[in-house]
């Protein structure tokens, strides 16, 4: 999985830049507004919004934009009502992709992600054509530098952790997803601050890209993740540390 959770850290940091101009915000109050419309406005009964909301608070997104869109989702507040979607669909070199939206226009949300994978050499797929290679699992990151693996072991499998895996400057635990947000909730007791920590669609297995492969899948990943309507964008491919650092600092 080389170079995997780089990539995941470079989309989080990209991500924090952002927030400054407001995208992130506007993704995280969608995913707090459906769901709270899906599983209710009280965070302790709902992991997902209570996941939605922690997710919030690492952006510095301000209490009172948390409550109303929460608010929104229980219908307390007037708002946008937003589907939910699943889009499935093949990368550079067969890259097999999973992309999460929420909009309030599907019709016209997937005709521009059907146009944004044919302009960077992908096409948008059939439902259920990738999603078999995908496993959803709470997927979290710390930096090498800020644990040592014996002791970050141990916290993490008596929290619930599933796996905790070496991939080169980092390390990757997997959880559940229900079980994720009290695995990042003790190392953060620890003072263990994680890089990324999300509920991801992991892949079984990646394609190794390189060169010009390499540098059109990155760029369809980006666009995809820099529409409004998309929420997260999954895909299995494999670049090699090095050539990714290289590739997201000229992009």
């Amino acid at each position: 999985m080389s170079g995997h959770s780089k990539w995941a850290t470079i989309k989080h940091k990209k991500g924090a830049a952002d927030a400054r101009r407001g995208k992130v915000f506007t993704k995280l109050i969608k995913e707090i507004t459906v769901a709270a419309r899906i599983g209710g406005g009280d965070p302790d009964g709902n992991p997902r919004l209570r996941a939605a909301i922690a997710a919030a608070k690492t952006e510095n997104m301000p209490a009172d934009n948390i409550k109303r869109a929460v608010q929104k989702g229980t219908g307390e507040l007037p708002g946008a009502t937003y589907e939910e979607a699943v889009y499935e669909g093949y990368g550079p070199g067969g890259v097999a992709m999973m992309v999460e939206i929420a909009t309030d226009n599907k019709n016209r949300t997937v005709s521009e992600i059907r146009h944004i994978f044919a302009k960077h050499g992908g096409n948008l797929g059939e439902s259920g054509c990738v999603a078999w290679m995908f496993n959803k699992r709470g997927y979290v990151v710390i930096e090498k530098d800020k644990a040592d693996e014996e002791k970050l072991l141990n916290l993490v499998m008596d929290a619930g952790a599933d796996d905790l895996t070496d991939d080169g400057s980092n390390w990757e635990i997997f959880t559940t997803p229900n079980s994720m947000q009290q695995v990042v909730d003790r190392l953060k007791a620890e003072q263990i601050t994680p890089a990324l920590a999300e509920v991801s669609m992991v892949p079984q297995s990646y394609i190794k890209l390189s060169g010009k492969g390499a540098q059109q899948m990155l760029r369809l990943s980006e666009e995809l993740e820099d529409h409004e309507d998309v929420q997260h964008v999954f895909a299995n491919f494999d670049i090699a540390e090095s050539e990714l650092h290289e590739l997201a600092e000229a992009n």
